[in-house]
């Protein structure tokens, strides 16, 4: 039967006392009374760990199936673009999924002409259907303003939306209805798994340091120091498979070696948010620093419209924008305003962010470690942070049998009244108290299985 229940490493106080948490390796100090021995472990790179993200920007919640589903609302109001004209007949192209146009008789629209390159052609022109053809999503529509729809139907397409409804006397009422528009999605969690292992005869060579631990406990360790690294390595690596993971593709290599892969933070934006190139290059160019930033909140004014936002960025992003500020606002040391903080500098500071306002949207920046390590996200190049909205959304809690309120980033871990596998840690072997094997090791070994659920990834912006 393997032990389980060992968490993180705890240093003791003293030398002298040894538990079975406390070990320590990779030092030889069988001649450790001969040279000047340092007892206390040179820390040249600080907080190695780079997980904090998604513990600040999501929610962990259990699931006990194999394929998790969600679905999202769609937009009360729908516009159509690539709308073929001829005369006042409309040909609707329909977004991907949708299988019939949301456009009836007796509705008014408001119509405009595009060229090739999307560029307005005209004025809007707006007019009332008189007909819906049962095939091919078209209609046809007069016009109030003319006997024909003009620039509309001389351009190369057009745009519109449905803005109300107009009826005779006496007519009848409007012929059917709408069924409320959704989108469905899924995602899958993976199993993670890692270990470390030492021979029984290593474990006899007692030796003692002095560490400092990343989680802040500080004391000595005997020889078992590779396990907590081990650990907080496996630790990085759940938070990074979140973010990083994609799902197989057809055909593929992975999909053929049966590798079904997950949906990760940054696949999720690729695919179904709001991306923009070269944010930072941006903000630094000469003229209005802040155009590139300006077209980012034309966006998210498409979308959500969420009013507080969190950006995390890397270095780069981080001085382009502070840089901006500075430019445009000569308030405070480098021109950075806390107005979202009462405009007190300690209250920002001391929350790890600077904040600023730009139109009606707030936003808080923060440095992402992730993209700044270099032994990580940061020995790339590509992404340069990522705008998150500081909103909710409704779910039901499992553990608290009701709806709750919840980020639009959720973990979910798989987890069942028998078998909890959020983070699982046991030993096997025949050392350490372990006595599964006749393997003379310890090994301890680490698993958890996991997904990120990405709702609402339209109110997101990747920056790259």
């Amino acid at each position: 039967m393997a032990l389980t229940g060992i968490e993180n490493l705890q240093p003791s106080q003293t030398k002298g006392v040894l538990f079975q948490n406390n070990y320590i390796t990779d030092f030889d100090f069988t001649k450790q009374f001969l040279p000047d021995v340092y007892e206390k472990e040179a820390e040249i790179y600080g907080n190695r760990s780079i997980s904090s993200f998604l513990r600040m920007v999501s929610a962990e919640m259990p699931s006990t199936s194999d394929e998790i589903r969600w679905v999202e609302q769609g937009r009360l109001h729908t516009r159509y673009d690539n709308v073929g004209v001829s005369g006042n007949d409309f040909t609707v192209t329909l977004p991907s999924g949708q299988a019939k146009a949301a456009v009836r008789a007796g509705q008014t629209i408001m119509a405009q002409g595009l060229d090739t390159n999307n560029a307005a052609v005209g004025d809007v022109i707006k007019g009332v259907v008189t007909s819906v053809h049962a095939t091919n999503n078209t209609f046809t529509a007069v016009c109030y303003s003319a006997a024909n729809w003009g620039t509309v139907a001389s351009a190369d397409h057009a745009t519109l939306v449905v803005y109300g409804s107009e009826f005779a006397k006496g007519s009848a009422g409007m012929a059917g209805s709408l069924d409320a528009d959704y989108s469905s999605y899924t995602n899958k969690p993976i199993i993670l798994k890692d270990n470390y292992q030492i021979n029984g005869s290593d474990t006899a060579q007692i030796g003692w340091i002095e560490v400092t631990s990343e989680n802040g406990a500080s004391g000595y360790l005997w020889y078992l120091k590779s396990e907590h690294e081990t650990r907080l390595r496996f630790e990085d690596y759940l938070e990074m498979s979140m973010v990083e993971a994609v799902k197989s593709a057809g055909g593929s290599g992975a999909t053929g070696a049966g590798y079904s892969g997950s949906e990760g933070f940054f696949a999720a934006l690729e695919a179904r948010g709001n991306v923009y190139d070269g944010l930072t290059a941006d903000l630094s160019a000469s003229g209005n620093p802040l155009t590139g930033f300006d077209t980012i909140l034309k966006q998210l004014d498409k979308n959500g419209a969420i009013e507080e936002n969190m950006i995390y960025s890397n270095r780069a992003l981080s001085l382009a924008i502070d840089d901006s500020l500075a430019a445009k606002n000569s308030y405070g040391t480098g021109g950075t305003s806390y107005g979202v903080f009462n405009n007190s500098e300690d209250m920002a500071l001391n929350l790890g962010f600077s904040g600023f306002r730009r139109g009606s949207y707030d936003f808080y920046k923060t440095d992402w470690k992730y993209l700044n390590d270099f032994a990580t996200r940061g020995g790339f190049a590509d992404i340069e942070g990522a705008i998150i909205p500081a909103g909710t959304s409704t779910v039901y809690d499992q553990d608290l049998g009701k709806n709750i309120k919840r980020p639009f980033l959720h973990v979910r871990y798989r987890s069942s009244e028998t078998d909890d596998r959020k983070m699982k840690t046991w030993i096997t072997g025949s050392v350490g108290g372990a006595y599964t094997s006749d393997v003379d090791e310890m090994r301890v070994n680490f698993l958890s299985e996991r997904c990120l659920i990405t709702q609402g990834a339209n109110n997101f912006v990747l920056l790259k």
